[in-house]
Parts: structure tokens; C-alpha cells; sequence
């Protein structure tokens, strides 16, 4: 990997203390805040609260990192600064396929439901990839982006069909639909959680792949690379993440989209920076917007999916604004 960047190790100190911070945060905020005590002391009179939160804090952090780590991956695949597993259909496709699930298979548990994830996930990438590639210039970065969104809509009114003529479907699937991390358990997280290694490890394995692929697919094959298969793993990756994190928390917008550019910008080009910054920072954005969420309209909540779209459109606007869209 070579000698480490100067001003790396003060970047992943500052990262870690923000993952601490915000994680902090999440155990204490909430419609009653607590004291650290209480999170401390068994005895205390409010550590059943926090017992309560732990697991939504652990489940924030994963779902935040699988996200932008897939959406790093993703823009790196395609060389397409706008991909993200929500505007490239695989977040559809995997609604998609668990609206069938529940519907026409009656799958209410989880461990049901992620395969299906899975496999809508993989079907909607491969079909954006497919209808992207007709034509004479192959899969362009704004052809895969306007078929995404294509299929995002497409996949959007087959659900609303469904749901507006399967009440019982409707009922399990609204609060799972607008991306929220309360009401889960450490069950809910450990049955993901071998699905997440793994696809991160595929990511991070990967990671010299994202580089030279970003050169070019003719270079990387004139050093040896077999592209179709590098573009496989690589994919893989990005089906279990996304997959896996829409399974458990139901759609989070711009997570994958917003958290790779921000850290581009600071840390520079090489995917192997790219990808563990990101794991950080979009742990970070997803904790946040779940705190901002619980206090913003008391005594209600509102979800993650809605917050962090609140909070990264800005975010995302004003990195366009400054030119700040680092180059792939």
C-alpha cells in the first residue's frame, strides 16, 4: 500500500471520535434523555432505556456503513458520480422483491425475507446494467443513471399496485418502507450481520480493483486484471451490502451517495481510502439523522429514511455548489 499519507492518522482519529460521539448521542438523546449513569450503572433507574437504545445504536451504525460503502463501491464500478443503490434500482429491487415475498409467499420473517432482498437487489443492478448498455456508447454514466431511475419508478408502481389491492401486505410493509431503525432487536442485526462481513470484505478486497478500473477497462486488462471478473466481486459486494442494509432497515436515501464524495474530497482518490472512510462517515450521517429524528417533531419520531435525505440533500447541493463532485 505504501508509506501512509501525512495527515492520515489525524483523519481517522477525528473519524472515530465523531463514530464515538454520535454513537454517545444516540444512547442518551431520545424523547427522554439520560444521563451517561444510566448507561453505566445497572442500578440506575433509566438504564432499561438504555438497554432499549443499544441495539438501535449498533443497527444505526451498521446500516449507515453497509450504505456508503456500497455507494463508494458503485461509483467506483461504473465511474458514475451519481450512483447510488437508491438511484440505480437496486433499493427497488429489493422492496420489489419483498412486497412479492410477503404477498404471494406469505414470508413474514426476516431470514425469508433477505434472500429475497438479495435476489431483487442483483436482478435490478444487472437490468440497469442491461438496458444501460444497448446502444452504441455501451453503459454511459448518465445512461445508467436515467435507467436506474427508469427502473426506480417502474418498480415503484408495481408496489403501489400490490399494497393498494393486499391490505395485509400493506400493513407489515409500511413501516418497514419508510426506513426506520426503532423496533428492531439485536436479533434483527446478527441475522444480517454474516451477510455485511462478508460483502465488505468483498469491498475492501476489492479495493485495488476500483482503482485501476478507474483508469480504464483497457488498461486494467493491460495489467493483467480480468475485468469481467473484478466487475463480478465487486458487484457481489455491492448486492450484499445494499441488499442486506434495505433488508434490515427498509429504504435510506443518499447515505451511498452523498458520504463517498464527502470523503473524496478530503482524502483524495485511492479507494483504499475512500472505502474505510466512508464505512466511518456514513455510520456517522445515518446515527446522526436518526438522533435529529427522535427530537426534531416531539413526542413523534421521524424515521431515518426521511432524516437523512433532509439532512444530505444540503450536503450534497452545497458539494455541487463548491465544485466538490471528486473526480472518479
Amino acid at each position: 500500500m505504501g508509506p501512509v499519507p501525512t495527515g492520515t492518522t489525524t483523519a481517522v482519529a477525528i473519524m472515530i471520535a465523531t463514530v464515538v460521539v454520535v454513537a454517545t448521542c444516540s444512547m442518551l438523546i431520545g424523547s427522554v434523555t439520560i444521563s451517561p449513569a444510566a448507561v453505566l450503572d445497572p442500578g440506575h433507574v433509566d438504564h432499561g432505556i438504555a438497554l432499549a437504545r443499544w441495539p438501535r445504536t449498533c443497527l444505526g451504525l451498521a446500516i449507515g456503513a453497509a450504505l456508503a460503502l456500497a455507494g463508494a463501491c458503485m461509483q467506483g464500478l461504473t465511474r458514475n458520480p451519481l450512483a447510488d443503490p437508491g438511484i440505480l434500482g437496486i433499493n427497488a429491487g429489493a422492496s420489489f422483491a419483498m412486497v412479492l415475498a410477503i404477498s404471494w409467499l406469505g414470508i413474514n420473517g426476516l431470514q425469508g425475507r433477505l434472500w429475497f432482498a438479495f435476489a431483487g437487489a442483483a436482478v435490478a443492478a444487472l437490468a440497469v446494467h442491461a438496458i444501460a448498455s444497448l446502444g452504441r456508447d455501451g453503459a454511459t454514466p448518465m445512461k445508467l443513471t436515467i435507467a436506474g431511475a427508469a427502473l426506480t419508478a417502474a418498480l415503484g408502481s408495481w408496489i403501489s399496485a400490490i399494497l393498494l389491492t393486499d391490505r395485509k401486505t400493506l400493513d407489515v410493509f409500511r413501516f418497514w418502507q419508510v426506513g426506520t431503525l426503532g423496533g428492531r432487536d439485536f436479533d434483527v442485526l446478527l441475522t444480517g450481520l454474516p451477510f455485511l462481513v462478508v460483502g465488505a470484505v468483498l469491498a475492501f478486497t476489492g479495493a485495488g480493483l476500483l482503482n485501476l478500473l478507474a483508469l480504464g477497462d483497457d488498461l486494467a486488462r493491460s495489467l493483467g486484471r480480468r475485468v469481467v471478473l473484478d466487475r463480478i466481486v465487486i458487484g457481489l459486494a455491492i448486492v450484499l451490502l445494499a441488499g442486506t442494509a434495505t433488508a434490515l432497515a427498509g429504504p435510506v436515501a443518499f447515505v451511498g451517495l452523498v458520504i463517498p464524495h464527502l470523503v473524496r474530497s478530503v482524502v483524495g482518490s485511492d479507494y483504499r481510502r475512500i472505502l474505510p472512510f466512508s464505512v466511518g462517515y456514513g455510520a456517522v450521517l445515518t446515527l446522526a439523522a436518526d438522533v435529529v429524528g427522535r427530537v426534531i417533531l416531539p413526542p413523534t419520531e421521524v424515521q431515518v429514511g426521511i432524516m437523512t435525505a433532509v439532512l444530505g440533500v444540503p450536503v450534497f447541493l452545497w458539494m455541487i455548489g463548491r465544485r466538490r463532485m471528486g473526480g472518479l
